[in-house]
């Protein structure tokens, strides 16, 4: 039996509409034989509010497989080496790049047989252009310790890959693996009548995730559109903008901010939509994305995720994020859609998805990560 202990800053259950949460909760679901996991992660919501559905400082259930240790504020750093040192595993695997007690700390001060650092996304330009100067410190760090040739780095795909090499050097020991998905499967499509529109994001509130644009871009259709925005508030002051933005959009917009959900009413939810829009400015994978075209919801997103070539399909549209006018257009194209025709797309979303990914794959090149010799 393979040990592995992940180190991951973030809460596991709390639904993240994606991101290293959603991809750990995945690879524990579908990577499961002959491995025992180690979860050891933070014990507070976005906003910095302590949990309180939940157990800290010891080891609780997950699933058969998987144990999790949520860690208060008080001696992180100490009780996560003690935790690797009492529990022994083959396998130290670090989610994230810029913690300092959750990915330099186990790096640095924890001695397994073998580590791997996972970058989920983080090394994207896109990503590195959120607070620069100080994941610049934390790069700047990690190379001159020397720590990217003493380790493995996990990258998701080959663009990826492209991107740490470039922050940490070409000779950098990378392996690839994909992100396993989680597929809904097709839901019935909500009523639909040309010139009206539902549109739904699923989506952490950040300036990464780009909903204001949303919100700009629905000032110039002058079709009836409902938009429903569900996600956790990363940032205050962007969540501030959105807000202002939508009091200013025409009567013929509808905009509702829902907040956090449970994972478990994503189904409803997008039940209720015709469309899934979210044009991030990066994504390593985009699981809210993926979902929703697994369930038969065309998407609307940048050219900057993993997802592209959509209107080929019938699956979406792909829009450039140098201004609003082809956001504008795409959500007029789709709400002057009949019944008839976005059922095809939705059809389209479907056959994407199925195509997307191959989980057998995937599930070989975790194998092959995690028993891959340095």
């Amino acid at each position: 039996m393979t040990k592995i202990f992940i180190t991951i800053p973030w809460f596991l259950p709390a639904f993240r509409a994606g991101g290293p949460i959603q991809s750990v909760a995945n690879l524990v679901r579908e990577y499961n034989q002959d491995v025992e996991y180690y979860i050891f992660c933070g014990d507070k919501d976005l906003n910095g509010v302590s949990l309180r559905s939940i157990t800290t400082e010891k080891w609780v259930d997950f699933n058969c497989r998987t144990k999790v240790w949520y860690a208060s504020k008080e001696k992180i750093s100490d009780n996560l080496t003690r935790q690797v040192d009492i529990i022994k595993p083959d396998i130290l695997y670090v989610v994230g790049i810029f913690s300092w007690h959750f990915n330099v700390v186990p790096i640095i001060f924890c001695k397994v047989p073998k580590t791997i650092l996972s970058a989920r996304g983080m090394l994207h330009p896109g990503a590195l252009s959120q607070k620069r100067w100080k994941k610049q410190i934390f790069l700047k760090t990690y190379r001159l310790l020397g720590l990217p040739k003493k380790n493995f780095l996990h990258a998701t795909d080959n663009e990826e890959e492209k991107c740490i090499r470039k922050n940490f050097g070409g000779s950098t020991k990378v392996i690839v693996a994909g992100n396993f998905p989680n597929k809904i499967g097709a839901l019935p499509m909500a009523a639909k009548i040309p010139g009206n529109l539902k549109i739904i994001s699923i989506a952490l509130i950040s300036p990464m995730k780009n909903i204001l644009k949303i919100l700009e871009a629905l000032n110039d259709v002058e079709a009836n559109v409902q938009f429903d925005i569900y996600g956790p508030v990363k940032d205050q002051s962007y969540y501030a903008q959105c807000l202002e933005q939508a009091k200013r959009l025409p009567s013929n917009i509808s905009v509702a901010m829902h907040g956090e959900i449970e994972p478990n009413r994503v189904t409803e939810i997008l039940m209720q939509a015709h469309v899934f829009a979210l044009p991030s400015k990066s994504e390593n994978f985009g699981h809210a994305i993926y979902e929703a075209l697994s369930a038969g919801r065309p998407v609307i997103t940048s050219n900057q995720t993993p997802w592209n070539n959509l209107q080929g399909s019938r699956a979406g549209m792909n829009i450039s994020l140098e201004n609003n006018e082809g956001l504008s257009k795409a959500i007029s194209f789709f709400a002057s859609m009949n019944e008839k025709l976005l059922s095809q797309w939705s059809r389209g979303a479907i056959d994407y998805a199925a195509e997307a990914i191959d989980v057998e794959k995937i599930r070989g090149q975790y194998a092959e990560m995690f028993s891959k010799e340095l």
